[in-house]
């Protein structure tokens, strides 16, 4: 396994670090224990403050900041409630106010210990302190793991639709320690393994293929160490490739959306309470394959094998009960990637490569829609 994955940026490059099990397979090197360590290399302000939900700061928390006082750094700390339907202005400005009162400057550094949703929130308050300041990203789950804590992408939802509010801000460092994963709750795992079938589909056929050759992809437990390993490098690796050749989505880094433009308007239409992120990427990846299928782009048997996948990883592959085709098609013109009011869908033509289209006629997405309905 590749421990440390450079993210060649022309700006602001920067490392990915996966903490390395030992034989015993209870400890790590270079992992949580060692982030003190890991910041003091880049020559950070002194000044931390570590932003958490409060299920993971009690597990983690003061492991991290003693790992942080222990090399010098004065660290202060805010939890704020998990849920994507927290990822709103008003926690960012709770993280305004511990910024303030602790006097953070310029020099000084965010440090999200958390899932996707800290790590959006922080980074966006980080882009927005004092015009910007540092921050790192300790992800705690596989989905953060795998993809939201790398590409500098921060950001709040609007009532309106995800991720609408936001700013293009990369960290310092990402340190990923795989051991945190063994408190990860079983539907968190499945929701990190859309993302990382995602990647199998879009950049790595032989990832998707080492998938597939494992019986089971729903607990952590069935993950042999070496998958594990190769899921974690291999995800990791196929961001990197992708945001170190268009870091702000001018062209190729749109193919990380794959399934994403169905799912966000699933999840926005749901409250962001009745699936998670995952699971709504899972929904939106089987919806893009069928829309590809319809097109005559992508084979159907390779779409079934997507969706086989997906089902193994026990990830939804139909729509939530209820939900009005209608209004899923109107928010898809809300979504970021709409270009002169045409959707644009990332969609595969083979496993491993994808292509993007705006030219998806909204009968075919009405029809694979009404397919997926319960």
């Amino acid at each position: 396994m590749k421990l440390v994955i450079p993210v060649a940026l022309p700006e602001h490059s920067y490392d990915i670090a996966i903490a390395q099990h030992l034989p015993d397979g209870k400890m790590t090197t270079g992992g949580l224990d060692d982030i003190g360590v890991w910041m003091s290399r880049l020559q950070l302000g002194k000044k931390v403050l570590v932003v958490s939900n409060p299920a993971i700061f009690r597990r983690y928390g003061k492991r991290a900041i003693a790992a942080l006082e222990l090399v010098g750094y004065q660290v202060s700390s805010l939890t704020l409630p998990a849920g994507e339907r927290y990822k709103t202005v008003k926690s960012i400005q709770k993280i305004y106010d511990v910024a303030l009162e602790n006097r953070l400057e310029r020099s000084s550094t965010l440090v999200a210990l958390g899932g996707g949703v800290i790590g959006d929130m922080t980074g966006f308050a980080a882009a927005t302190w004092l015009r910007g300041i540092n921050f790192v990203q300790v992800p705690t789950s596989l989905l953060a793991m795998v993809d939201a804590s790398v590409g500098g992408k921060t950001g709040v939802n609007h009532p309106k639709g995800k991720n609408l509010i936001g700013a293009f801000h990369q960290p310092q460092f990402v340190l990923i320690d795989p051991s945190v994963l063994k408190t990860l709750p079983a539907r968190e795992l499945r929701a990190g393994m859309a993302e990382v079938i995602k990647y199998g589909i879009i950049w790595d056929e032989e990832l998707f293929v080492k998938l597939e050759e494992s019986k089971r992809l729903d607990q952590l437990r069935y993950l042999k160490k070496d998958l594990l390993e190769t899921i974690l490098s291999r995800s990791c690796q196929a961001k990197a490739d992708v945001v170190s050749q268009d870091e702000k989505e001018a062209g190729i880094r749109a193919i990380l959306n794959y399934g994403h433009t169905i799912g966000h308007a699933v999840e926005s239409l749901t409250g962001y309470k009745l699936v998670n992120h995952g699971e709504a990427v899972a929904i939106g990846m089987v919806a893009a394959g069928q829309i590809a299928v319809g097109l005559q782009m992508w084979q159907p048997e390779e779409a079934e094998r997507q969706d086989a996948l997906i089902a193994k990883a026990g990830l939804p592959t139909k729509l939530p009960s209820g939900l009005d085709i209608d209004a899923i098609i109107d928010t898809l013109q809300t979504d970021k990637k709409v270009k002169d009011g045409k959707v644009r869908f990332v969609l595969p033509t083979k496993i491993g490569e994808v292509t993007l289209t705006d030219q998806v006629p909204t009968d075919l997405i009405r029809e694979v829609l009404r397919q997926m309905q319960l």
